[in-house]
């Protein structure tokens, strides 16, 4: 076996995780499951993943790279840096939530893995925990440098991601339209941040 086809088959097995994790939840996905739906062997599963929750967090790395990817994408072609953090941050906002009126959306991967293995008690895995919380880091991370402009740039990007995880939340359980109050709050952070670097 080549690196390539080990690669292929790596890459085969995280998209069947994640179609078949974020559809039905970890706990009701075997790994028998996620073999055949990857067309791999399960020794070959299992040499990749010694664990069910060693591709549970692989997954969510993976998911997690390609969504911080595809929201800073967004970010740049709708507002260039130029454009200033007022901008960058409205367009992040604006990019998750047209995530979250698109078909298939099931909530946050992440908030749902953390449901289910990440939390207290007998269920909680470090490594399910470890992705969880490096994924939050680095978009809370991602939006806070989107703040820049802003003279208490922590507070801004804080605070514009406690309403991004909001959104989310509330869109998983009410529906897409029940969080599109959330932009009023970002917008309403903005203008207070805007007024305390001006005066």
């Amino acid at each position: 076996m080549t690196a390539a086809d080990g690669d292929e088959g790596r890459t085969r097995v995280l998209q069947a995780a994640e179609e078949l994790f974020y559809e039905y939840g970890i706990h009701a996905v075997r790994m028998t499951q996620v073999r055949d739906h990857a067309g791999v062997s399960l020794a070959r599963l299992y040499k990749l993943y010694p664990s069910k929750h060693h591709l549970v967090a692989a997954y969510l790395r993976a998911h997690g790279q390609r969504l911080r990817a595809d929201l800073a994408g967004s970010v740049e072609r709708s507002a260039p840096a130029p454009a200033g953090s007022r901008a960058r941050l409205l367009a992040a906002f604006d990019h998750m939530q047209h995530t979250i009126t698109a078909p298939g959306f099931r909530g946050c991967a992440f908030v749902n893995a953390w449901a289910e293995a990440g939390g207290p008690g007998h269920e909680r895995h470090p490594l399910v925990v470890e992705a969880v919380q490096e994924h939050k880091s680095l978009l809370r991370d991602y939006l806070t440098g989107l703040a820049e402009d802003y003279t208490h740039v922590r507070g801004v990007g804080e605070q514009v991601h406690i309403l991004v995880e909001g959104a989310m939340a509330t869109s998983a359980l009410l529906g897409a339209d029940a969080a599109r109050p959330a932009r009023d709050g970002v917008c309403a952070v903005l203008a207070a941040a805007d007024s305390a670097r001006e005066g």
